[in-house]
């Protein structure tokens, strides 16, 4: 099998096109509950993007490399080298978050919320047509798995008990693949839908300045360990920057909130 030496970038590439699918349904659709859907999904694929791709550099910085052989080479070993330990759960539970989102899986799959629009992007179609677009979600589910798999999880890495080895990592590549399966439907038949402003709140105000943070604090650290820094005091430093940023962050946010609301409510008084 082919291992471009970018691979993830060209993973990441191929289920950034499947937003193109959704929004050229809508707008050829002729309609206007398929053209709002294909609208959402546009905007919500830019506002997750960001977040997704810079989980991916946190594990890119940590491995050194693009290509996803050597990804999961560095985590071979040990559970402690795989990189959902490694960078501290945080860009994994980001990635998981921001690729839900990504897949329009619920609770994000405003694209085609029925209560609002109809049946979304997908309202004017059917037969084989509905079909198709089904078939490319569930496949685009599978690949987004088996990438968080692979980034995170060490692949195929896991006891080789008796046998081939190869054998057992399929095996556990599989077993790690329909456990995230699993907690896809899982999260469809627990979690309610969203409203848009929550999930743009939820990707531009936490999850990039999460993400980005995080990844500085993970670079901070490798930066620190070349020239020889004590890890314990530029763990401690970076914590404190992370934190002071994001309570400032989060107060401008209140402030802006509460001003937006203030003025809403003068208008409407004045009216």
């Amino acid at each position: 099998m082919a291992d471009p030496p970018v691979g993830v970038l060209f993973l990441i590439a191929m289920s950034s096109i499947a937003v193109y699918g959704v929004m050229l349904a809508g707008w050829s659709s002729g309609s206007k509950y398929p053209l709002l859907g294909s609208v959402r999904a546009s905007a919500q694929m830019v506002s997750y993007e960001a977040a997704l791709g810079l989980s991916v550099v946190a594990v890119v910085l940590l491995s050194g490399s693009l290509s996803t052989h050597d990804i999961v080479v560095a985590q071979a070993g040990s559970i402690l080298n795989w990189n959902v330990i490694a960078t501290a759960f945080v860009p994994f539970a980001i990635f998981c978050v921001a690729a839900t989102a990504e897949l329009n899986r619920p609770p994000f799959d405003l694209v085609e919320a029925e209560q609002e629009l109809v049946g979304g992007f997908h309202t004017e179609y059917s037969s084989i047509r509905f079909g198709m677009f089904f078939l490319a979600e569930f496949m685009n589910t599978i690949t987004m798995s088996a990438i968080i798999v692979t980034l995170f999880l060490g692949g195929p890495s896991g006891p080789v008990l008796f046998g081939p080895a190869f054998i057992w990592g399929i095996l556990w590549f599989t077993l790690k693949l329909l456990a995230f399966l699993f907690t896809f439907v899982w999260l469809r038949a627990t979690l309610p839908r969203y409203r848009y402003d929550q999930l743009m709140d939820l990707g531009w105000k936490r999850l990039i300045p999460l993400s980005l943070g995080w990844l500085l604090l993970i670079g901070a650290i490798n930066v620190g360990r070349d020239a020889g820094w004590s890890r314990a005091v530029v763990l401690a430093g970076g914590l404190a920057v992370l934190f002071i940023s994001g309570a400032l962050l989060f107060a401008a946010v209140r402030v802006a909130e509460s001003r937006r609301h203030a003025d809403e409510f003068g208008e409407v008084t004045a009216v």
